[in-house]
């Protein structure tokens, strides 16, 4: 072992490992061979080209007074017993509770339908879902799937989760009310420790556990498309436990949202992000795959994730791992994003801690174009949420990281890793090629990190050596 200071550098805090060998050809190879194998087996869904105009079925446009998730959820259902379809909303702004999906529809909003949730919770039913990577009963989400095969929303317009301080936001704030902790999240996550069976976690009013925007559940064979998100009450877009996933050319702004994560796949594999566009309230990508005991009991790594030309401006990270990681993950694949925001905090994001356990391995990112960003380029951090309450015996794993050609133009660190002094569970951190200027503070790298090798990586112009 031997402890390793940059002149241009802040000095390493611990003992970093660093291994005598060259930078790897493995992600070349993966590359050439994983990515490849990734995007064919995803398939866009097709859909018959019958339509069914919600208009023609009763709903009214452009009077708030009138709810017509009735009406649509009325369509959704005719549409997908008769074979499938596009379930059609035309110009105009749409008043609704919340809508469920049926297989083989495409849920089609014309270019300028406004389509705006109520924030009436009493509209909302209990249904099963996950919150925070916990499984439970909840208030339903706004657009929710469950078990359903071939089914899309899509168009130009607009997708409004009516979400502000005054309703749906401010419950955040009430997440934890002095006397009575355990409600809400705390009693969530208790219940979760425990290994509580979710027919027994049962929330709702009250419990201010906000609901997604977009929750699809045990799905297949997704198509999101085209669309603008914005004001959701919690997070955006959240598959959870489906396959075959294709997120493109959406526009997410949740900005201000707290919580308003803009596309969070968990427990998923295959999936696409591209030529998205994010500005939002938490991190823009955040993959996950389950918290604590259930990511564990179900043990359901998300696999095969792709985000390629897409943007992002304010967030607390780009693309994030973490931290409802304890199912595992394997294989993502970044390029050609441009991110750029003194409110991006990070932009390549793993955060994760030793309640949750798992191993995220095999992360490929290349091509990314950065103007400026908060804190760190790549953020490793094993020592997420130091003050959680929960068993602390399963240590994660973090191996196989590569970046290359990754440029910033301004940021606090380069590289900001944090490890665990007692054991290497960091290893095999590849940096290749990278330009990061105006970097105030160099790399950051506390712990035990086995195999952090820079080849032709410089930090305000000075190469980067091992």
């Amino acid at each position: 072992m031997k402890t390793t200071n940059y002149k241009t550098i802040l000095p390493v805090i611990l003992s970093v490992l660093i291994s005598s060998a060259g930078c790897s050809d493995a992600d070349k190879e993966a590359w050439k061979k994983i990515y490849p194998d990734i995007l064919n087996n995803i398939r866009v869904p097709e859909f018959k080209d019958q339509i069914y105009n919600i208009a023609d079925y009763g709903a009214v446009r452009n009077d708030p007074a009138i709810l017509n998730h009735e009406v649509i959820n009325s369509t959704i259902e005719v549409c997908s017993k008769n074979g499938g379809g596009v379930v059609y909303i035309p110009d105009g702004t749409w008043y609704t509770g919340p809508l469920v999906l049926r297989s083989n529809v495409n849920l089609r909003l014309e270019e300028n339908a406004l389509l705006i949730f109520t924030s009436d919770i009493s509209k909302y039913p209990s249904v099963l879902t996950r919150w925070e990577g916990i499984d439970c009963y909840n208030t339903s989400p706004m657009i929710y799937a469950y078990g359903q095969d071939n089914i899309a929303i899509t168009g130009k317009g607009t997708i409004d989760g009516g979400a502000s301080v005054e309703n749906w936001w401010g419950m955040q704030r009430l997440a934890v009310i002095p006397g009575q902790e355990l409600r809400g999240r705390p009693l969530l996550q208790e219940l979760n420790e425990k290994g509580t069976p979710v027919e027994e976690r049962r929330f709702g009013a009250g419990d201010n556990l906000r609901p997604q925007l977009i929750n699809l559940y045990k799905c297949r064979n997704i198509l999101i498309s085209d669309l603008t998100l914005t004001r959701p009450a919690f997070w955006t877009i959240h598959p959870l436990m489906c396959e075959n996933i294709t997120v493109k050319g959406v526009t997410i702004i949740t900005e201000g949202a707290p919580n308003g994560d803009g596309c969070n796949p968990e427990s998923c594999k295959n999936v696409l992000i591209e030529e998205c566009f994010f500005n939002t309230g938490d991190d823009c990508i955040a993959i996950k795959s389950g918290r604590n005991r259930d990511g564990r009991k179900w043990n359901l790594a998300t696999e095969n994730v792709v985000v390629r030309k897409c943007r992002m401006q304010n967030g607390h990270g780009g693309v994030v791992i973490g931290s409802e990681i304890s199912g595992g993950f394997r294989n993502l694949f970044v390029e050609a994003c441009e991110m750029n925001s003194p409110s991006l905090d990070r932009v390549i994001r793993i955060k994760t801690n030793n309640c949750r356990g798992g191993a995220i391995e095999n992360i490929y990112v290349r091509n990314v174009d950065v103007g400026q960003c908060r804190e760190a380029v790549l953020r490793i951090n094993l020592n997420y949420e130091p003050g959680e309450i929960c068993q602390r015996d399963f240590p994660p794993f973090v191996r196989n990281v590569y970046l290359e050609n990754v440029k910033c133009k301004q940021s606090l660190y380069g590289a900001y890793i944090d490890a665990y002094t007692d054991s290497e569970n960091v290893t095999n951190i590849n940096l290749a090629d990278c330009e990061w200027t105006n970097v105030k503070e160099g790399n950051r790298l506390e712990g035990l990190i086995k195999g952090l090798k820079f080849k032709g990586t410089t930090i305000n112009g000075n190469p980067v050596k091992n």
